[in-house]
């Protein structure tokens, strides 16, 4: 099961609609997972800054962490478990180094643009208690989970990001993850699951710190991720769509001179501007389909 939803906007008028379009969207998804949700959300990027989702327990005091440690020049803007602290992008590592002595507190994900939140529990909620409605941006994608490969925790909720502004959401299940797991532990990468979603985010970041392209990355990946799978992999400028070669998971897209979209079925669609004049369609398998800004 699971659903995916992404949303990619063209006309700018829209980006501060995009957070309440996909809650839309994210909720109509809830019958093909109500165990957990997430979404990733691309906003304004501020110049030589990065940031970083955290999450901890509810009722964590992150305006108090945020006094702990000296990385931190901004309060941070906390939405629930969550927290997004703004640090200057040379301070990244070392920010990571002082909050490893907090084994409360977890990295979601970290970029110049990203933000990530996910939870236990259905979808219209977990989008109610971080605000999604609230939220604007250029491009964002989301994920209803109904787990298969791993236990119902936030940890296991997608997306998964594993990269500066990078993450995955996929419908599916890999068959040589731990394989894959391996050798990418052997090239360096962490994981902090054993979802096998997480190892799908963790060689797109491997293979795009080699210098490939998200086109290049994606089509590698067909002959080194088996199994059953969709993949939404949201990047810094857009995202891109991928399908196995057999593509039993259901998928459909739709364009527009306004926006492209992505749904695991069409009814998540259904609600966007203008979808009775789009341009719909079903992805073929093994294509690598992409949408990003210059």
């Amino acid at each position: 099961m699971c659903g995916i939803v992404g949303l990619f906007t063209k006309d700018r008028r829209l980006e501060p609609e995009l957070g309440r379009l996909m809650a839309a969207m994210l909720t109509t998804m809830t019958d093909r997972g109500p165990d957990s949700a997430g979404f990733a959300v691309y906003g304004e990027r501020q110049l030589g800054c990065v940031k970083v989702t955290l999450r901890a327990a509810a009722g964590f005091d992150f305006g108090k962490l945020a006094e702990r440690l000296p990385s931190v020049t901004e309060p941070p803007v906390v939405r629930d478990t969550h927290a997004v602290i703004t640090i200057p992008q040379e301070q990244r590592l070392a920010f990571e180094v002082q909050l490893r002595k907090i084994p409360e507190v977890s990295i979601v994900g970290y970029g110049h643009r990203m933000e990530l939140f996910k939870e236990v529990g259905r979808p219209a909620e977990v989008a109610r208690r971080f605000d999604l409605l609230s939220m604007g941006g250029t491009h964002g994608i989301g994920h209803t989970r109904m787990a298969t490969e791993s236990a119902v925790t936030t940890q296991g909720a997608h997306p998964f990001s594993t990269g500066v502004d990078e993450c995955l959401v996929h419908n599916g299940s890999l068959s040589n993850h731990n394989k894959v797991r391996r050798d990418l532990v052997r090239e360096g990468l962490a994981f902090q699951t054993d979802n096998d979603s997480e190892v799908a985010a963790g060689y797109m970041t491997w293979k795009m710190r080699q210098g490939c392209s998200l086109a290049e990355t994606m089509e590698a990946s067909l002959s080194v991720l088996d199994g059953f799978y969709t993949f939404v992999i949201a990047t810094e400028n857009g995202f891109g769509v991928l399908r196995d070669p057999i593509a039993c998971k259901p998928a459909v897209m739709a364009e527009t001179e306004r926006w492209v979209a992505f749904g695991t079925e069409y009814r998540a669609l259904v609600d966007l501007p203008g979808i009775d004049k789009a341009r719909v369609w079903e992805p073929e398998p093994t294509k690598a389909y992409i949408w990003e800004r210059n």
